[in-house]
């Protein structure tokens, strides 16, 4: 298993896209897709028909490249066969084509033009101006994730990436709106955090075998908040969940954390579950109280960017069982 060195900036633009289709998506980018929606050039709308709020589109308009221009250079190159094909395609998901994508499935050069004008349109309004946080936030994700796998292993690794994840054997699952299966065939598996994706996980081939697993990082671009910081932990986690996880060496019911946080019980309650997402944390009810702590992963996050790190007391973590479904595809043969 590796990880992504780059962000690909196409992809985050294209998940971008699905996620402002989103009205039931996290509740931390209701703002974000308003604001956004406001500013969007008329030009950039185009691409709210080629992706799909799910998160699926065609695989040659988010090509894995970590530059804009040569990402773009590829989408402008695809084999007009290969468009239709992936168009065709999409109408089997959740939308029907529209004139225009009739026309790109065509190949006319106007709606190809059409294309290239919504790609650059999108990326100067969307994410130009917040690139430079959103590749930190990436960096981040990554040399988290990297000292969980460097600590727990591969299977607590995958398992992190999203609450509905499971092992069966040797086989990973996860709960998605499409039902799919992919079998590995020694290439391994490449992990890409998002910023801007925030639900299922999506999941595609390469080409060449290799095989992507597009997870939503633990901080998206909306909760990563402006300027410095002195909290070491505030760009992997927020600075409302770095305090909560220093707090969290001694328990904490869901009361408390709030009142310690000066937030409501609701807030309290989500910021915990991210939390306890993440493995930094385990709750376990107590009649009407919801007790939180932190796990050994947590204490030694904390122990690496200079937190109080003893734990007062200690309580076993309740386990349930989680139903699934084979992993989902994005795109087509690549995402």
């Amino acid at each position: 298993m590796t990880f992504a060195e780059e962000p690909a900036p196409l992809l985050e633009l294209s998940l971008a896209f699905s996620m402002l289709q989103r009205r039931d998506a996290h509740p931390v980018f209701g703002p974000w897709r308003r604001r956004t929606a406001r500013g969007m050039p008329r030009q950039a709308r185009a691409l709210l028909e080629l992706v799909s709020p799910l998160g699926a589109g065609p695989f040659f308009l988010d090509p894995p490249s970590p530059a804009f221009d040569e990402g773009l250079e590829r989408v402008l190159s695809t084999p007009r066969a290969a468009a239709r094909a992936e168009l065709d395609r999409m109408c089997g998901i959740d939308r029907s084509l529209s004139p225009w994508m009739r026309n790109l499935a065509a190949g006319e050069r106007d709606a190809w033009q059409t294309l290239d004008q919504a790609i650059r349109s999108a990326h100067t309004s969307v994410l130009a101006e917040n690139w430079p946080d959103i590749r930190a936030g990436f960096q981040t994700e990554i040399a988290w994730r990297a000292r969980v796998l460097a600590q727990q292993g591969l299977h607590a690794t995958l398992s992190g990436l999203c609450p509905s994840l499971r092992w069966r054997g040797l086989t990973l699952e996860a709960r998605s709106p499409r039902d799919q299966e992919f079998t590995l065939h020694g290439q391994g598996i490449i992990l890409q955090p998002s910023l801007l994706w925030a639900d299922h996980l999506l999941a595609a081939a390469y080409p060449d075998g290799r095989f992507v697993l597009i997870y939503p990082a633990l901080t998206p671009l909306p909760l990563r908040g402006p300027g410095a910081s002195d909290d070491p932990l505030t760009p992997l986690v927020g600075a409302t969940r770095a305090r909560a996880l220093r707090l969290l060496v001694r328990q904490h019911t869901t009361t408390d954390l709030a009142r310690e946080l000066s937030v409501t019980p609701a807030a309290a309650s989500m910021q915990a579950k991210t939390l306890r997402q993440a493995g930094l944390i385990v709750s376990q009810r107590d009649g009407k109280a919801v007790w939180h702590w932190c796990t050994p992963l947590g204490l030694g996050l904390l122990a690496a960017n200079g937190g109080p790190t003893e734990a007062h007391g200690h309580r076993s973590a309740a386990r349930g069982r989680i139903g699934a479904q084979p992993l989902p595809v994005r795109g087509g043969a690549a995402p």
